[in-house]
């Protein structure tokens, strides 16, 4: 009850003195996120092993994208229908970001204009978007580690 007392107040005081909140739209803020993402940033990241990399992409899947995505990456999520939003499948044999580790950390840095958060400028550090990237490329994907295996 306090809080809602609070935060109608405060919407209230914004409201009264003209203040209004415009977020920057979906390109502005993929060009700003393409604009500080370095590739370098993941130079110096370590893994004690595979697992323990796809063991901590699962946590941060798991936070941030499961929602949308799905459990298994399959995209066809309750949430994403119910915002009409067009989910990719992680897993389908055609998606494009399959093929590269590192446009897929890109991605998952600056979001895309189909609706994507671009998490790199959401607070996400880039060691967590190496896992989450690492854990749907080589967990949710086996076929792509058994290639790297060869």
């Amino acid at each position: 009850m306090r809080r809602s007392v609070l935060l109608a107040t405060a919407a209230l005081v914004l409201g009264a003195c003209g203040h209004e909140f415009h977020p920057p739209d979906s390109s502005e803020r993929i060009r700003e996120a393409d604009e500080i993402y370095n590739l370098e940033m993941f130079d110096s990241l370590r893994w004690d092993s595979d697992s323990a990399r796809s063991f901590k992409g699962n946590a941060v899947y798991a936070a941030n994208c499961r929602r949308c995505h799905g459990t298994m990456g399959d995209g066809d999520t309750e949430y994403a229908r119910g915002r009409a939003l067009e989910v990719p499948s992680l897993v389908a044999p055609d998606w494009p970001l399959a093929a590269s580790l590192d446009s897929l950390r890109h991605e998952i840095f600056a979001g895309h204009e189909g609706g994507m958060p671009g998490f790199g400028v959401a607070g996400i550090t880039p060691r967590e978007i190496d896992a989450s990237a690492f854990f749907i490329l080589f967990t949710l994907r086996p076929e792509v580690l058994e290639s790297r295996q060869d």
